[in-house]
């Protein structure tokens, strides 16, 4: 049999039972296409009274035939995929694309749109213009499209035994999860194949089980004699993204990409559809990216309702986005609403201009381009649009354009909201005239019966960018008896007031005021720990900072700390400023420059190397070092996954240079260790972890791979002086002869790569194998070299117990 997609969704023949509402959606066939056919126009009342016959019946039989065992041929589902044999005399029965859109209901309440009502409603629902997007994807395909799959029926195949386990499988897969399902499909690998599993997969569709189905199609795509159905894979996806499964539409939807094929047009919308109905963070920029591929890679034409629903979501959608992201996409929505010759409704044109009125630097002259586009469509300019334009003129202290546009607003007759009053204040706040501010904002509380949370909020920032002290405070009291929320805003900004103008008393008053009033926040902490350093009370300001690093909801940052450490360096109290420093290059913040030099000047005393907290990168000193220590026979331990790795860092108790290395080596990689390896220097065990990273993949990749030590190809390339230098101190040592002894594990290929390398230094070596470990010694005068090669590179308390002994050294005397 065939399952076809290529349907013709222009129009739908809706057949309702009388005793309930549900209705059973039919196709129409292509009446033209099937009269030129001799076969069929004798055929056609045959036809015609079959199909009406098949509806009447379909509603009495579909639960017998759900409960019954599957049969060895397919019947009619008017819901879902239909099968017919290719031999059959009679017209196949359509298959109805958009059945499963009829049946699910609003896909995101809080969009408005067009309301629609279906035929075959009693009573007709505003779901908005995502709802009309839904209802319109049957009339997306507009030209008929071949997707067309072969599902033979049962009976056509030629054996008994496989008609029978593929019977017994339709009905066992569907009651299975994910797991059960999986291991039942690999029981029967020897014997199924493509045609076999597809024709699983149609019967999930069919009987609405979609996601076995889908998971039935994964299980295919893993399988050696898989081949690519686009016809199999655009049902697949068409289906889950109607019951807005729109992850599982997405892989399908991918995996159509990766075989080099366009999806479908309706596969386009439908899964457009399916992100805008989900509220889960990131669906509405997947959904913008969906929409840009159905333009730009399709050359599809979407539907009307499609590019306004998706422009709606960008204006509803609130936080967690670019404005500017949104601006460019809503932009590309409306040139193609233009381009296309569909109708750009008003509230286009108002959303766009909120959009740029929204921006940081506003583009006057795009919104005045709207504004004549608006005109010419013959739409009157709402209060909407004329609060955006005053926006955009307050942003940049049009005082003249804002009066203007104040008078149009006061024309339309229709009430001033609060917004126009707060933009007003800004527009004479950027001009500098706090007192007209003023004015306007006891305008607000006269024409609103009282001031909004929002003015209060503009009127004590102007007022106090300008140092208006009493007006600022007589404001905030107002603000506080009115009982209005939230306070925090306008306390921050009569903090800063304060710090500028040095009233640190007024200051601390205001912090105290707001910490019972209000919830507490890092920046109000911030602005009172800069006052308490600046006067030079560092005990409580190490207080505060110490509150604020126990407090979660609090917690201190780069700002705090760089604060702290300046106080303590200019006040010379250099242990309190250690741990700052300590605790910034644990918590990786950056250090202020001028406080970096004096950190350098006094850890220097102290014979301690200064780490700077940089990003997440390994340094060039860091990499040499890691190879010397990888070759010395230091451990990765990698996930199952091989997606990140940890390095062990392990030394004996029994060396004298581990035990002087040991600490180097934590200092040298602190930043990536583990937190629980961050010990004090006097208990640094001999045994530490640093973070598990996808950055030390490289390294295992080269040095482990398969978790076992291996000699890289290239590392002739990476034995520098410095490596050199740590595969010595890490697993080497000096003979009684004074000869040196490198230990090393891997390949015999590698190890010759090794030593050709050092004969590439001019050293001779000879080569020992013990066990699994090779050891290449370097006598006389090639130890003589070796040293003098690395000898700049040796921790100074490890020359003395690392250098080759003084006869070795005559060489270098002679040259």
């Amino acid at each position: 049999m065939i399952v076809t997609g290529a349907c013709d969704f222009s129009s739908s023949l809706s057949v309702a039972s009388s005793s309930s509402s549900s209705a059973i959606a039919v196709s129409p066939f292509n009446v033209s296409s099937l009269s030129s056919n001799p076969k069929f126009i004798n055929s056609s009342s045959t036809l015609f009274r079959s199909l009406s016959l098949s509806l009447i019946h379909h509603r009495s039989s579909y639960s017998r035939r759900s409960l019954r065992r599957l049969s060895s041929s397919h019947k009619i589902n008017g819901n879902k995929t239909h099968f017919f044999p290719k031999s059959s005399p009679r017209t196949p029965p359509l298959f109805t694309a958009n059945s499963t859109a009829q049946r699910t209901g609003t896909f995101v309440e809080h969009l408005t749109g067009i309301t629609e009502s279906e035929e075959g409603n009693s009573e007709s629902n505003d779901f908005g213009d995502v709802e009309s997007a839904r209802n319109d994807i049957r009339n997306v395909a507009t030209r008929r499209v071949e997707t067309e799959f072969e599902v033979r029926e049962l009976e056509e195949l030629p054996e008994e035994w496989r008609r029978s386990k593929l019977a017994w499988l339709c009905k066992e897969v569907p009651s299975h999860k994910s797991v059960t399902l999986v291991r039942l499909l690999n029981a029967q690998k020897k014997w199924v194949r493509q045609e076999d599993a597809t024709y699983i997969a149609v019967h999930c569709m069919r009987i609405r089980e979609n996601e076995t189905g889908f998971r039935v199609y994964r299980w295919m795509t893993q399988q050696n004699w898989y081949r690519f159905d686009f016809g199999l894979a655009t049902k697949l996806a068409d289906f889950l993204g109607k019951e807005r499964k729109f992850t599982k539409c997405r892989e399908v939807f991918d995996d159509i990409l990766n075989q080099g094929r366009v999806p479908r047009e309706s596969t386009f919308h439908i899964l457009v559809v399916a992100y805008l109905s989900s509220s889960v963070e990131g669906c509405l920029e997947e959904a913008c990216s969906v929409y840009n591929r159905m333009i730009q890679l399709g050359g599809y034409q979407p539907r009307l309702s499609l590019h306004n629903s998706l422009f709606r979501a960008l204006l509803s959608k609130q936080g967690g986005g670019s404005l500017d992201g949104h601006l460019k996409q809503a932009e590309f929505i409306f040139h193609n609403v233009v381009t296309t010759g569909l109708e750009v409704q008003k509230d286009i044109y108002s959303g766009l201009i909120w959009l740029h009125s929204c921006q940081d630097e506003v583009d006057k002259a795009r919104i005045n381009s709207l504004r004549e586009e608006m005109k010419k469509a013959g739409f009157q300019e709402s209060k909407e649009v004329v609060v955006s334009l005053l926006r955009a003129y307050a942003k940049e202290g049009g005082v003249e354009e804002v009066e203007r546009t104040w008078l149009e607003l006061l024309n339309l007759d229709c009430g001033i909201p609060s917004q126009a009053f707060v933009y007003k204040m800004e527009a004479y706040s950027k001009v500098g005239d706090f007192a007209k501010a003023l004015e306007i904002f006891r305008e607000m509380e006269k024409h609103l019966g009282g001031a909004t949370v929002t003015g209060y909020h503009k009127i004590v920032e102007v007022l106090c960018k300008f140092q208006q002290v009493e007006y600022a405070e007589s404001l905030l009291k107002e603000f506080v008896e009115s009982g209005k929320k939230p306070l925090l805003p306008s306390y921050i900004e009569i903090a800063k007031m304060y710090f500028d103008l040095g009233l640190h008393e007024k200051l601390e008053m205001a912090f105290v005021e707001c910490l019972e009033k209000c919830q507490p926040s890092q920046t109000i902490y911030n602005i009172y720990l800069d006052s308490l350093v600046k006067i030079g009370n560092l005990e409580k300001a190490g207080d505060v900072f110490d509150a604020m690093k126990n407090n979660g909801t609090i917690n201190v940052n780069a700002r705090s700390c760089n604060t702290l450490l300046k106080g303590y360096l200019d006040s010379g109290k250099q242990v309190r400023a250690e741990r700052v420093y300590d605790l910034m290059r644990l918590k990786k913040y950056e250090i202020e420059p001028p406080l970096m030099e004096k950190v350098d000047y006094i850890l220097s005393l102290k014979r301690k190397e200064v780490k700077r907290p940089l990003s997440m990168k390994l340094s060039k000193e860091q990499r040499e070092v890691l190879v010397g220590l990888l070759l010395g026979g230091l451990q990765i331990e990698s996930d199952k996954e091989k997606k990140s790795h940890m390095i062990k860092f392990e030394f004996r108790e029994n060396s004298q240079a581990h035990l002087i290395l040991r600490q180097h080596i934590h200092d040298q990689f602190r930043e990536w260790l583990h937190p629980l390896s961050d010990f004090q220097e006097d208990i640094i065990p001999f045994e530490f972890y640093s973070i598990s990273h996808s950055f030390f993949g490289f390294y295992a990749d080269h040095f482990w791979p398969k978790g076992q030590p291996e000699i890289p190809k290239l590392i002739h390339r990476w034995l520098s002086p410095h490596s050199l230098a740590y595969w010595y101190m890490y697993s080497g040592f000096r003979t009684s002869q004074g000869d040196i002894i490198l230990r090393l594990k891997g390949s015999l290929e590698g190890v010759e790569k090794v030593v050709k390398a050092l004969r590439g230094k001019s050293m001779m070596c000879r080569v020992k194998k013990k066990g699994k470990v090779f050891w290449i010694g370097l006598q006389g005068t090639n130890s003589a070299l070796f040293w003098n090669l690395i000898g700049p590179h040796v921790l100074e308390d490890l020359k003395d117990h690392l250098k080759p002994a003084s006869e070795s050294m005559d060489f270098e005397s002679c040259c």
